[in-house]
């Protein structure tokens, strides 16, 4: 029973979290008025209890109107007050630790997520699943030639256009250096590969003006498909060897895992015929 007590009270008296400073006043209102009611229902029983043991020194009649005017108002302002310096301190608590989550899951320089905040979202999708993964080109050759400052100019400007092509369609992250990151939920293979060739192409389109020089870049891409089960690693690892063939075989470009596999598979069966062929040929 006590322990029920306690609870209840605590539930009563506990200010909570709060969404906006307009809720912490509300909230200290209506705890202020509570405490003032609790207050003077406290004040009312104690009178009574000193009339029932002939204790009071003065008639209770004078003394119920003092403890009405008097009490409820008093507590009431002082509980306000508490309630609002507490409430104050816990809203501004709350917002500093959100605000810390959100710089701790955002990549500084783009904006965008980082990857960190990706693999949460990865964790995070169920079913099928396609992951892209963008790389942008000659992006060493810009830093040697122009600079940091310019450097950072195509990273920010890149990820805005890949921002506004991927924006409501699929998660984007910044994962390191140069290399950004698409995650497509319940999306068709050849949707996926849409996607990814108007991002490609959209960044080519933009021109970049900075330390005096107009310039444009290009993307390659490396995509594929896969359930989530599968994990991340292994299919981060198929988008990457994508990614690489991309950039080997000319850049500005999207070459799909799937692709890969069908080469090797069309070599495998290749050099299997050539060895069958050299098998009759021997025993002829």
């Amino acid at each position: 029973m006590i322990s029920k007590t306690n609870e209840w009270m605590i539930g009563q008296l506990s200010l909570g979290e709060f969404s906006s400073r307009k809720a912490v006043f509300s909230r200290s209102v209506w705890m202020a008025a509570k405490i003032a009611a609790f207050a003077y229902l406290l004040n009312v029983l104690s009178h009574f209890g000193l009339v029932a043991l002939g204790l009071l020194p003065y008639d209770l009649a004078p003394a119920l109107v003092i403890a009405t005017v008097l009490t409820p108002p008093v507590s009431f302002i002082v509980a306000l007050l508490a309630y609002s310096v507490v409430g104050f301190a816990v809203y501004d608590l709350g917002v500093s630790r959100q605000r810390f989550e959100e710089l701790s899951r955002t990549d500084m320089l783009s904006g965008l997520m980082n990857r960190r905040a990706f693999l949460d979202a990865f964790e995070k999708s169920r079913g099928p699943v396609s992951l892209l993964l963008f790389d942008i080109d000659r992006f060493k050759a810009v830093n040697d030639s122009l600079g940091h400052k310019a450097g950072d100019d195509v990273i920010v400007t890149v990820a805005a256009v890949m921002a506004a092509a991927v924006k409501g369609r699929g998660v984007l992250s910044r994962i390191g250096g140069e290399e950004f990151a698409v995650l497509l939920s319940g999306v068709a293979p050849q949707d996926a590969m849409q996607l990814a060739d108007e991002v490609r192409a959209r960044v080519a389109e933009v021109s970049i003006g900075t330390v005096g020089r107009v310039f444009s870049v290009t993307v390659s891409g490396g995509l594929t498909d896969a359930t989530a089960d599968r994990g991340f690693s292994e299919i981060f690892s198929d988008a990457d060897m994508a990614l690489y063939h991309a950039k080997a075989t000319g850049r500005n470009r999207i070459v799909h895992a799937a692709s890969l596999s069908s080469a090797a598979g069309d070599r495998n069966r290749q050099q299997a015929g050539l060895s069958d062929t050299a098998v009759m040929l021997r025993r002829a």
